[in-house]
Order: C-alpha cells, then sequence, then structure tokens
C-alpha cells in the first residue's frame, strides 16, 4: 500500500482540516515553529503512536473539541481479502473504496481523557438505503435471514457471498461517503480492518532532536537483532551449555546433601536443584555492544556529524530489518532536518541516497528540511511549502506557484557563473550526460566535464529540482546561451530543435542520433551494476523492446518481483548505478562516431 495523503483536524496547529498530498519523495519546507514536524509527528501517531505518542493536550486550543482526527489515503491496494477462507473478498466488493477508488483510513483520537482512546473508521463510498448501511456488522445467522427475507439462494455460504447477493438485490444502494468503525469487535469489519491492517506500510520516524549516541536503539535494535539472530543460530551449543550447567549443579547439590548428613541427617531428607534455564530474551540481555570507527575510536567520541550520518545509516537499516520480518510489503521513512550537523558534500550524499531510496520498490521517503543546498536538489514536485494565513492559521502549498516563495524562504538564489543552460526531458538524462562527459574527460581532460564544471546548469523541460527552476527563471533574463539534447524517440521534438537552430544567439540543439540516451549504455555497464545481460540495438525495430524496458523485464524476473517495473523507474534504476559504470572505452564502442564527443566539444565552445 502506498500513502497518497494525510488530512490533520484539531491536532495542534492545525486547528481546521489540512489535508496534504504525500509522493514518493515529499519535502516540507517552512521557518521554524511552523508546523513541518507535527505532520510527521500525526504520521508516526496514526501508523505506530510509540515514538512519539498522542497525549493529553495535543488537541488544538482554540477548537474546544478534544477530538484529533487524523485520514491517511492509500493506493496501491490489496487485490484481495481473507475474511471468509471459503469466500475471498475484496475492498471494493465490500464498498469501502472512496469515490476516487482510494482506501481512507480515520484515526479518532480522544484526547479529553488521562489518557486518549482512539477509533478507526473507514471512509468510504458505502451503501446508506435502509437495510444494506450495515451488512459488515451482521452476524452469519442475521444474514442469513436477510437472504430468507428476500427470497435469494438459501445455499449461499460465507459472509462476503451473503453480502453481495443482498446489496445486489436493491435497486439504488444511495452510495453515500460515510465513516464506517471497524475498530471494535462488529463482525466482519472488525476481521476486515485486521485484514487491511497487515497490508499497511511500516513508518520510521528519525527526528532531529536527538543525542545521536551508540546506545540509541537505532543502533541498539539492529546489534540486538544480530545478537538473537546469533544465539538462534548457536542453539544448539546453548544446550549442551545449559546441560552442563544442570549437571554440575546437581553434583553440587548432591554433594552437599551428603555433606549435610554428616552434620545432622535430620536437617533434609533431601536437597534437589531447582534448574531453570534463562530464556532466549535473557541469553540476549546478557550482551552489549557500542561502536567503534576508525581507528578504534569509539562512536560517541567521533563529531556529531558523523555520529549523526552513521545513526540515519543503522535508522534505514532497523526500518528495512523489521520489513523483512513482517508480511508488510512497504515502508516510509520520515526524517526530520537530515542536514543537522551535515558538511555540504554530506549533505549532497543525503539528499541523492533519499531519491535513490525513493525510487525503489514499495518505499516513500518525507523529509523535513532548512537547508538552501539540499533543498536546490530536491525535485520541484516533491516540495511541500507551510506557510501561516492573516489569521496564522497554517496553509501547505504545493506547484511551480511557490517555488519563488521556497527560494526566497531559504534563500536559494541562481549560480551567477552559470554561462549555458543544458536543457534536456528529465532527470535522468542530466545523471547520463554528467557520467558520459565525466568518463570522457579523465580519459581526454581536454573535454568538459558537465558534472563539475559551475559554468554549466541543466534545465529539465519535463520536471526540475528547485535549483533548476531558480536557474532557468532567473538566469534566463541574463541571456545565456542554451544547448538542447533530446531523445530521438519522439517525432514532434525535431520542430523544437529546428527552432531552436533557428535562432541567432549561438543557442542550438539536436537529437540523439540514437533511439534514446539509455541506448548509449555498454550491455556491459548494466552487467556490472545489476548482474544481468542485455542486447542494446541503436534503434529498437518495430517488434523490439527499448533499452529500458529489456532491462526492466530482465531485472524483474531476477529479483522475482510482482510483475514487470515501469519505464520511468529503469530509467533511473540505469541513471543510478548502470551510466557510472561507463568508461571512455564502453562510451567508444556504442558511440563509433564520436557523437557525445561532439557535443562536449561545441558546448566547451559556447563557453569560449
Amino acid at each position: 500500500m502506498k500513502l497518497t495523503s494525510i488530512s490533520i483536524k484539531n491536532f495542534r496547529c492545525y486547528e481546521n482540516e489540512t489535508k496534504v498530498s504525500i509522493d514518493n519523495l515529499t519535502t516540507f519546507i517552512g521557518r521554524n515553529d511552523i508546523g513541518k514536524s507535527t505532520i510527521l509527528e500525526a504520521l508516526e501517531i496514526f501508523f505506530n503512536n510509540e515514538t512519539v505518542k498522542i497525549e493529553n493536550g495535543d488537541q488544538n486550543i482554540y477548537s474546544g473539541s478534544n477530538d484529533v482526527v487524523f485520514t491517511c489515503e492509500f493506493d496501491n491496494l490489496p487485490e484481495e481479502l481473507t475474511v471468509d477462507a471459503s469466500s475471498p473478498t475484496t475492498l471494493k466488493d465490500e464498498y469501502l473504496l472512496s469515490n476516487e477508488g482510494t482506501l481512507k483510513i480515520q484515526k479518532v483520537f480522544s484526547c479529553g481523557k488521562v489518557t486518549p482512546t482512539n477509533e478507526i473508521f473507514i471512509i468510504a463510498n458505502h451503501p446508506t438505503v435502509q437495510g444494506a448501511e450495515n451488512l459488515l456488522e451482521l452476524k452469519e445467522k442475521e444474514l442469513q435471514t436477510i437472504i430468507k427475507q428476500k427470497g435469494l439462494d438459501s445455499a449461499l455460504k460465507g459472509n462476503p457471498t451473503m453480502r453481495k447477493a443482498i446489496w445486489n438485490s436493491f435497486e439504488d444502494l444511495e452510495l453515500k461517503e460515510v465513516a464506517i468503525p471497524v475498530s471494535k469487535p462488529k463482525e466482519d469489519s472488525k476481521r476486515i480492518w485486521e485484514q487491511i491492517e497487515s497490508h499497511l506500510p511500516i513508518f520510521a520516524l528519525f527526528q532531529s532532536d536527538r543525542s545521536s549516541q551508540d546506545k540509541d536503539k537505532e543502533v541498539q535494535n539492529p546489534m540486538k537483532a544480530a545478537i538473537a539472530l546469533a544465539i538462534s543460530e548457536v542453539k544448539d551449543d546453548i544446550e549442551r551449555i545449559q546441560k552442563k550447567v544442570r549437571e554440575k549443579a546437581e553434583e553440587i547439590a548432591f554433594n552437599t546433601h551428603e555433606a549435610l548428613k554428616t552434620i545432622d541427617p535430620k536437617l533434609a531428607s533431601r536437597l534437589d536443584p531447582q534448574f531453570t534455564p534463562p530464556t532466549t530474551a535473557k541469553w540476549t540481555g546478557l550482551f552489549s555492544i557500542n561502536m567503534d570507527t576508525d581507528d578504534g575510536i569509539p562512536l560517541n567520541k567521533r563529531g556529531s556529524g558523523i555520529r549523526r550520518m552513521i545513526l540515519v545509516s543503522f535508522f534505514k537499516a532497523e526500518a528495512e530489518r523489521r520489513l523483512k520480518t513482517t508480511n508488510k510489503r512497504s515502508i516510509i521513512y520520515a526524517l526530520e532536518e537530515p542536514e543537522t550537523a551535515q558538511h555540504p558534500n554530506n549533505q549532497k550524499i543525503l539528499i541523492d541516497s533519499f531519491k535513490a531510496l525513493a525510487e525503489e520498490n514499495d518505499c516513500q521517503v518525507i523529509l523535513t528540511t532548512h537547508s538552501p543546498g539540499l533543498a536546490s536538489e530536491l525535485p520541484a514536485e516533491s516540495i511541500r511549502f507551510i506557510d501561516r494565513d492573516e489569521f496564522s492559521k497554517p496553509f501547505i502549498q504545493n506547484g511551480v506557484d511557490v517555488f519563488e516563495k521556497v527560494a526566497n524562504a531559504l534563500g536559494v538564489t541562481p549560480d551567477s557563473r552559470v554561462k549555458v543552460l543544458i536543457c534536456v526531458e528529465g532527470p535522468t538524462d542530466v545523471v547520463a550526460l554528467k557520467c558520459l562527459s565525466k568518463a570522457l574527460h579523465l580519459d581526454n581532460p581536454s573535454l568538459i566535464d558537465l558534472s563539475a564544471d559551475p559554468r554549466i546548469a541543466f534545465v529539465l523541460m519535463g520536471g526540475s529540482t528547485l535549483k533548476h527552476w531558480v536557474n532557468e527563471k532567473y538566469l534566463k533574463g541574463l541571456g545565456c546561451k542554451e544547448c538542447h539534447i533530446y531523445d530521438n524517440d519522439v517525432a514532434s521534438y525535431s520542430e523544437s530543435i529546428a527552432e531552436i537552430n533557428s535562432r541567432t544567439d549561438g543557442s542550438w540543439g539536436t537529437l540523439t542520433l540514437k533511439h534514446e540516451i539509455e541506448n548509449y549504455l555498454h550491455s556491459d555497464a548494466i552487467k556490472d551494476a545489476y548482474d544481468v545481460r542485455i542486447d542494446i540495438l541503436d534503434k529498437p525495430l518495430a517488434d523490439k523492446k527499448g533499452v529500458p524496458k529489456l532491462f526492466a523485464e530482465a531485472y524483474s524476473a531476477k529479483m522475482s518481483f510482482d510483475g514487470v517495473m515501469g519505464d520511468t523507474r529503469a530509467k533511473v534504476y540505469l541513471a543510478n548505478k548502470a551510466f557510472p559504470k561507463m568508461t571512455a572505452e564502453r562510451i567508444k564502442d556504442r558511440d563509433s562516431v564520436n557523437e557525445i564527443q561532439g557535443w562536449l566539444t561545441r558546448i566547451e565552445a559556447m563557453l569560449n
């Protein structure tokens, strides 16, 4: 299941219901005490109520209500629910979906008590006509009675089958969006919730206000898991130790009793040791692990930035361990201000890893940040800007209209050194061109390295990061020359290239000679990156598939994915790991006419 939105009502600063959309990668930006962390903590309470617990007093102080309401919306839903082994069902058949076909789960926490309580509802487009509105709460015999009264097939078995027959008997179910209680024991509504709950994503929150010690649970939990695993693997050895201890205890007891009889036989006729072997949990508790780093330096003695980087890694490892030890199929990583105490280079490493992580199957990443450097590298569609209205009520915006607000709030400004804008279709094209130019530059330093030259800025025509948007908006007025490189797989691109080449400002454009940028990959680079081999044609024949599709099929089969990953995800995979494996030799093998070298030479000429 994938989280698509959360609505928050009456929780801290969010008095009125506020809905925010959630993508694979979502980043909240805004000034201090604006409500960024509140959203992450609302999600933690909704999914776990552990790292952050709902408390008496979490309700908004001005609302006059004690009920805090969180509503999460999901897609990528389970195809089938097993409420009755003889009669499987679906969320759609049970009328438990919204008008948009999503699943809306609402949790209402009552904070007027010493210990807050909660109820769970599914907000669904559900039958409301009398006689059909409460079938999920009825027992089998009650459903059978309705079947009999309506003259339906009395041989029907299984509650889902009987409900479906009853619903089908109505001309108009009067479907309306209603709240269906599912947390209290009410027949199948409760069982359906238990099924849904097992499919909810794992939510893992890494908070910013922490000391980053190696005693933190993100460090200790993976270590304790490793200890438990090791103990389980030496179970026979442990049993031998326990047997030896038992034998030794019995021997000592016998000898003690014999000695006691010589003193006074009446003191005890017998002396039997009651041996209680330690449980697995006690064996695990016997061990404690502290972390040493390079040269034996304890983790706690390293700089705060290094400690935090290591702790983020442990956080990720612990979340993945939880994922592997449950039947849950997706995970949400939530990190507050990951840039804290980090050098700008480390911030770049972190954001690159988060973006790659968000492209993994069944994985979402949610961040908050104050860092201009980190924010400037984020995909623009991932940004959510939080601000306050004239009544100091928080509201959340996303879309191109807010980018200037974000840029001004964080101090993101264009790099005045930029002289040439390279315009491409999407972010994977940027990665590809940077990797290809870097490989050729290492072989021939006279060629420009697009990955490291500050005079170059990339502009994504089909999407953008905040940095690219800032450069495109602010630098166009400076008269920068433009270089446009588009894939050859879309016929209409040739018209755009012709228009660019008709300019007289030194700009130029070209279509790739090969079908698309992925066709410049060498099969050895893909093999090195993912241990799969595909045959790459310069241009797919009518009955052939492109490189992303071929890779997607081969890699999905190798990893036993449920289905085949899409082209977009396949392109991200190839950009992240295959293009960095390209060498000058491999490029020359795939580009015998030196097309890429020609692009670089022409870009260098634009700069001079």
